[in-house]
């Protein structure tokens, strides 16, 4: 009897485990495919270029939002745009 109690304990403590780590799995697997898909390329409007969207500089001009690859670039864009 303390076999069968132990071991449906054992069992239980088990199941707890490898559901706490397999939960985590599917979270992974988003991450993953995440990394998989291309990043979104935007252009600057001062020197042409295309650069990932994550690493631009965002800035709302006019109520639009423009993307830059570097601080120069956005500052001659302003003294550009304000002639």
């Amino acid at each position: 009897m303390v076999r069968l109690i132990l071991l449906i304990f054992f069992l239980l403590i088990l199941y707890y485990v490898l559901h706490f780590l397999i939960k985590d799995i599917p979270s992974l697997r988003k991450t993953m495919d995440r990394k998989s898909e291309p990043e979104e390329l935007v252009q600057d409007p001062y020197c042409q270029t295309y650069i990932p969207k994550r690493s631009a500089l965002k800035k709302r001009i006019a109520g639009r939002d423009y993307y830059f690859c570097n601080r120069d670039c956005l500052k001659r864009y302003l003294k550009r745009d304000s002639s």
